[in-house]
């Protein structure tokens, strides 16, 4: 069985959106075009790909076991041309990464206006979620991922790491028991991260570290949540610096203790072993590290 790129290319346009006509008007082709691609791949394969109706597309059981190939396949042909693209050209395809909802809207967003406008024949599918994305079975090109990595076969390149902050509005401070020491965060309302009940760690060069034990009134794991809430006089709680910088600039939120270090987390991007070679992958790697480094550069200035 021989299968043609040119119509497995048009089967998976109609696959992902569900339309013929939609499928035609994404490759910029006819719709009977793409309709005889699908005829002519429903032929080499001996099985029916999409149940048609007159409202309605449908894929078969075939149809959704060679989407998930076919998928591999282009995506396979296209890091073969983006290798070669690399050499001889641009940089091009669809480039599909997975990033959490804090570092999508903040770092993330800030550098993609310039990334397509040097690399135009690169699509980017950006889908922001906090979860742990299967690179693999799910098929992204690039996930980023901040704190502790699991052990895996993905390849790992660190981009930054991040202080966490404990801050609170001047709002909030000006009616709530002063905070000289870090014991003293027990008497506040505290917004965690992760559970109830945790140990907060702090170290100062002039003082051995310790852990403050606190029992928090609410749990909410999401930074920008956590933002809007302090910015809102809610009580103390930490957030990223990159998150809390701006704030504490203008005056809206207060950097807690600002003595002592908190706790910081580390940045990756991280990808499967097979697009290390892809010239998408790279170039936006490369520009995600280039920004977070000058980054670094304003604030240590």
């Amino acid at each position: 069985m021989m299968l043609d790129l040119g119509h497995l290319r048009a089967f998976a346009r109609v696959a992902d959106l569900g339309s013929v006509s939609g499928a035609a008007r994404a490759l910029g082709m006819p719709k009977s075009s793409v309709s005889r691609s699908l005829m002519r791949l429903e032929e080499a394969v001996g099985a029916v790909l999409v149940e048609r109706s007159t409202r309605h597309l449908r894929l078969t059981d075939a149809g959704l076991l060679l989407q998930r190939h076919a998928r591999r396949i282009l995506d396979d042909v296209g890091d073969a041309e983006n290798a070669i693209g690399g050499l001889i050209g641009q940089p091009r395809g669809e480039l599909r990464v997975s990033a959490p909802f804090t570092y999508a809207a903040g770092p993330l967003a800030r550098i993609l206006p310039d990334f397509r406008a040097r690399y135009a024949d690169v699509k980017v599918l950006l889908t922001i979620d906090n979860r742990v994305v299967d690179l693999l079975t799910e098929e992204y090109d690039v996930a980023i991922r901040i704190g502790p990595l699991r052990n895996s076969d993905l390849i790992a390149r660190r981009l930054t790491n991040y202080a966490l902050w404990p801050c609170a509005s001047p709002a909030y401070l000006h009616q709530a028991p002063p905070i000289t020491k870090p014991a003293d965060l027990i008497h506040h309302v505290i917004i965690a991260h992760r559970a109830l009940k945790e140990a907060w760690p702090f170290h100062s060069v002039s003082s051995a570290g310790q852990d403050v034990e606190i029992e928090a009134q609410m749990v909410v794991p999401e930074p920008e949540a956590v933002r809007t809430m302090l910015l809102a006089g809610a009580g103390v709680g930490i957030l990223p610096d990159f998150l809390a910088r701006d704030a504490i600039e203008n005056g809206s939120l207060v950097r807690i203790l600002p003595s002592f270090e908190h706790r910081s987390v580390e940045v990756h991007a991280l990808y499967p072993s097979h697009r290390s070679l892809s010239a998408k992958v790279r170039v936006f790697i490369d520009a995600l590290a280039a920004d977070l480094h000058a980054a670094e550069s304003r604030t240590s200035r």
